[in-house]
């Protein structure tokens, strides 16, 4: 039997070595940017966009991936074997194993890394879509045609294993970034959503992570008794900040499970992954 009691003690240790984020923001507020703000050395950015150019000073190892075949690869050596895999599923003790095989120098450099920059999730949806529509399962058993239902399940079943795998792996911070886009209803009002191919992914996203922030723009202002505070301008904005808790007056994405984060935190993911992690005991 594999199973066995875990400690409180273990359970902190594992607890501040880990943390799953799910970062959101609008195309150019600067998301990629914030690779800077980790440590270089214990950072690997799995590049899906092909988007390093506002970060080529940044002395990190990336990793190109153009393939969702091959984000499946690197998600297993990342996230080790899942023991509840069959022998011919992704992310089998089968699959690992020849994965290591293959690729040792690969898996040694990935095993050094504490923190996974997975650069974007949008792209990541993208590219399962892509391989969805060549699956058996993405044509109808009684035309042969293409069903695009059957590739929408597909792909959800997929990224959504994809993200869980990461989620469990052993001592890393994985932080999932992805588009915030801006979308008017017809009552006028503004509603701010995660860009993702399908649904159901990015419905169930917010579920897996332990946090999920937006990056966006804001500018202070002063109240009637003096006080200053924040306020989102996604025009005019000078300072960017990440909003952390759900709730917050802008209706964008967050949540705060760690709940030792404020509303708002600076731009700064080393210093959010401390105050997470390293925060002292109330």
């Amino acid at each position: 039997m594999s199973l066995r009691i875990v400690t409180a003690d273990e359970r902190l240790r594992e607890a501040q070595g880990k943390t799953t984020m799910a970062l959101f923001g609008p195309s150019g507020a600067g998301k990629t940017t914030l690779l800077k703000t980790l440590p270089a050395e214990e950072t690997v950015c799995l590049d899906l966009e092909a988007g390093l150019k506002s970060v080529q000073d940044w002395r990190g190892d990336s990793l190109p991936i153009r393939r969702f075949a091959d984000a499946v690869d690197i998600a297993c050596l990342i996230g080790g074997a899942n023991p509840a895999a069959q022998p011919d599923e992704h992310f089998s003790e089968a699959h690992h194993a020849h994965l290591r095989g293959q690729h040792p120098e690969l898996a040694a450099r990935l095993d050094a890394k504490r923190i996974v920059f997975v650069d974007s999730i949008t792209d990541l949806t993208r590219q399962a879509m892509a391989w969805a529509k060549t699956r058996p399962e993405a044509l109808s058993e009684r035309t042969g045609k293409p069903d695009t239902r059957g590739a929408y399940g597909l792909l959800a079943r997929e990224v959504i294993g994809l993200l869980k795998h990461l989620q469990h792996a052993p001592g890393r911070t994985v932080i999932f970034v992805g588009i915030l886009e801006r979308i008017t209803d017809e009552m006028n009002r503004t509603i701010w959503q995660p860009q993702m191919e399908g649904g159901k992914a990015a419905r169930e996203l917010p579920g897996i992570v332990d946090q999920v922030m937006t990056l966006g723009l804001f500018s202070t202002e002063t109240s009637p008794d003096g006080a200053t505070a924040w306020r989102h301008d996604p025009e005019k904005g000078e300072t960017r900040r990440l909003v952390c808790r759900s709730g917050n007056p802008w209706g964008l994405p967050a949540k705060d499970r760690s709940g030792r984060l404020d509303l708002t935190e600076p731009a700064d993911l080393g210093a959010l992954l401390s105050k997470i992690n390293n925060a002292p005991k109330g």
